[in-house]
């Protein structure tokens, strides 16, 4: 195993002068292998990692990185101070959050229906440390990580995004290159060098830019702070015509720059990729549903028919069977959109 164990000597270092957020999602374990696997030992910084992983599980991810680096690997832990040459990795079913010297655990609203989530780490390392954060979006799906991207490059920060050619996964850098002013566009085997040459540089001795509202209330709450979540009248954004997926409440709309987001009373956050995933799902959920009670109420009603033909009962017969075989064919039309649903989009 090459990761070090943290030691007192560890703890007793100073706060890194640059902190580095990484998220990544389908994909993303090989390519954190590969982005720590080249950074030395002495590395100055500290590195944060969010894959999304569901809340069930145990995440090996620490293990599999220390084995490739020689940096201190470890799992993020509720307040547990800030060192540099540390890689520190979000433990599923819990968002990984900064504040100044320490780090922050938070079973907070879910975004993008997922927790740990990119997008509340970004925020928060923005919020905490403004220019002195290096923001470093990954391959995955849909658009985790843009948003938060975005409050980094507000606050002075760097934006860094793996090229979506050479992303395993095109979806989440891509979404990032296009809502995003961002710094710098790189395969995965030129970002450890580029962190190098970047770390090297004097840290900007100025927080960053101007803290906006909407970010803050964001932040608090991913931190679940009920106060926050209960002062409906500063609520960021304006209510919108959509519920949530998680909760059924309303969706408040927020706009930053071209991209859309939405957010619930209790949390919930979505962007608009995410949140037409997940209405997809749902409408997948409803019409499988609304199959199996029409062909269990057609057949009820055939039997019903068979049974009134054996007594005779011809007219209530034929109003049943009827009615069964209208059932039958609406069954038919909802199983026939399942299934050019479930085809492979062209091209």
């Amino acid at each position: 195993m090459l990761g070090r164990t943290r030691t007192l000597e560890d703890e007793a270092r100073l706060e890194p002068d640059r902190i580095i957020v990484v998220g990544a999602s389908a994909g993303g374990v090989e390519a954190t292998m590969a982005l720590v696997r080249e950074l030395p030992p002495d590395f100055p910084a500290a590195l944060f990692i969010t894959i999304h992983f569901p809340p069930d599980v145990e995440s090996y991810l620490p293990t599999i990185l220390s084995r490739v680096t020689k940096l201190a690997v470890v799992p993020a832990a509720n307040g547990a101070p800030i060192a540099a040459g540390t890689v520190y990795v979000a433990r599923p079913g819990q968002h990984l959050l900064l504040r100044r010297g320490l780090i922050r655990l938070s079973r907070g609203p879910t975004e993008n229906g997922n927790r740990p989530a990119i997008d509340p780490m970004f925020r928060s390392a923005a919020l905490a440390y403004g220019a002195r954060v290096i923001g470093v979006v990954l391959t995955g799906n849909l658009d985790d990580g843009t948003s938060g991207l975005l409050t980094i490059k507000r606050r002075g920060g760097i934006a860094v995004v793996q090229d979506p050619a050479d992303a395993m996964f095109p979806p989440m850098p891509t979404s990032a290159i296009r809502h995003v002013m961002v710094d710098h566009v790189a395969p995965l085997a030129a970002i450890p060098e580029l962190l190098r040459a970047l770390v090297a540089e004097p840290a900007p001795e100025r927080m960053g830019g101007e803290v906006m509202d909407d970010a803050r209330q964001e932040n608090e709450f991913s931190s679940f702070d009920l106060e926050a979540m209960d002062e409906t009248a500063a609520h960021p954004g304006t209510p919108s015509a959509f519920g949530c997926p998680d909760c059924g409440g309303v969706l408040w709309e927020i706009r930053d720059g071209d991209l859309v987001r939405y957010r619930c009373r209790v949390g919930h956050g979505w962007t608009s990729d995410a949140l037409a995933s997940e209405q997809q799902v749902t409408l997948e959920d409803a019409l499988w549903t609304a199959l199996r009670a029409l062909e269990e109420s057609a057949q009820l009603n055939e039997q019903l028919a068979q049974r009134l033909g054996q007594r005779g009962a011809e007219r209530l017969r034929d109003r049943f069977a009827s009615r069964s075989a209208n059932l039958r064919d609406q069954a038919a039309l909802i199983r026939q959109i399942l299934v050019d649903s479930a085809k492979p989009d062209e091209g």
